[in-house]
């Protein structure tokens, strides 16, 4: 390899709570490791609403062995944003920010420790890596609407601070926690809300204590909410709806398209793993070393749920890292090479 070359062991793609939880793991077996991430730390946790408060308990969302302690037993954004760069700091954890992975191709390794090794390209280094791990989650890529006008700058896929939409008039589409958070807190930084929800009523994942808020709200008349309803278009100063009723158009200022998200499966096909047939998408792994159909790439946390994004969180994501650095520690090693 070129002087221009980094050559590490393990490299781990994404930077989020359980790309860190990779890397502690690999600095505990003395594995010499790289995290890439594209974007800040924690980059999906940055995304999150300003005000969030997280379903999970702090406990819940701690990652190697590091005690999570919160003001009250459902942590805010901000707490867990101080609490993962806590960690990362102390840890000294290596990583990369705003360097983003832009293909990751075989190589015909040369003094390193894998007879397979690739070589990952990113938008500011190459880098020779024995083994990769995918962390990357599914908040990056939204849920389109594919409507006519979803294209103006007043549509948006992600919704960050109430204030921004005081005293407008505000569209929220979907009905799960993300959309339901932004049509309260908006409506009370004095919004006029409208929520357009595909189904009967709000979804059955919403927060417990959150759900009789909701309904309150839209049964006074305080939220408006078009239910069984969908966008028919967006214009520069209306949305048109398609309702049982048949189209309606209201005035709008902003539209919050509070859709969900999905991995980025395109990624995982460009690197060759194999993805289920159906609509899930799952990539295919070894459940017991999470070892990817392509030797020494493997695959933690959400992603391993392909288009199933509800059924892997923090929680229960934790212990893929230990699996994964079980089984890259057993591999033979050849000698002259040393981890760094």
């Amino acid at each position: 390899m070129d002087n221009s070359t980094q050559y590490y062991p393990l490299i781990i793609i994404g930077g989020g709570p359980i790309g860190i939880t990779c890397a502690l793991a690999a600095q505990k077996a003395g594995i010499g490791y790289l995290i890439l991430e594209k974007g800040t730390l924690v980059n999906s946790l940055f995304n999150y609403p300003v005000n969030m408060t997280f379903f999970s308990t702090s406990e819940r969302l701690e990652i190697g062995g590091v005690p999570f302690v919160s003001n009250s037993p459902k942590p805010t954004r901000s707490e867990a944003l101080e609490y993962y760069r806590r960690v990362t700091k102390d840890n000294h954890v290596k990583i990369h920010l705003f360097e983003e992975v832009k293909s990751v191709e075989k190589h015909t390794a040369q003094n390193t420790n894998s007879d397979v090794s690739y070589k990952v390209t990113t938008n500011k280094h190459n880098y020779i890596a024995d083994n990769i791990i995918i962390a990357t989650g599914f908040y990056d890529i939204p849920y389109m609407l594919n409507v006519p006008g979803e294209e103006l700058p007043k549509v948006k896929h992600y919704y960050d601070d109430p204030h921004f939409y005081a005293f407008q008039k505000v569209i929220v589409v979907g009905a799960s926690n993300s959309a339901v958070d932004a049509a309260l807190e908006t409506w009370r930084k004095g919004a006029e809300v409208t929520m357009i929800v595909r189904g009967p009523e709000i979804g059955s994942r919403v927060k417990y204590w959150v759900r009789p808020d909701i309904e309150n709200r839209i049964k006074e008349g305080s939220i408006q909410a078009f239910f069984n309803a969908s966008i028919h278009s967006i214009k520069e100063n209306e949305v048109l709806i398609n309702t049982p009723e048949g189209i309606v158009s209201i005035e709008n200022d902003w539209v919050l398209a509070m859709t969900g998200y999905q991995p980025n499966l395109p990624f995982l096909k460009s690197l060759g793993i194999e993805l289920s047939e159906d609509e899930v998408c799952k990539p295919h792994f070894n459940d017991d070393t999470h070892e990817s159909n392509q030797p020494n790439i493997y695959l933690a946390g959400v992603i391993c749920g392909g288009m199933n994004t509800h059924r892997l969180f923090i929680e229960n994501s934790r212990e893929h890292a230990d699996k994964i650095i079980q089984h890259i520690k057993e591999k033979s090693v050849k000698p002259g090479i040393v981890n760094r």
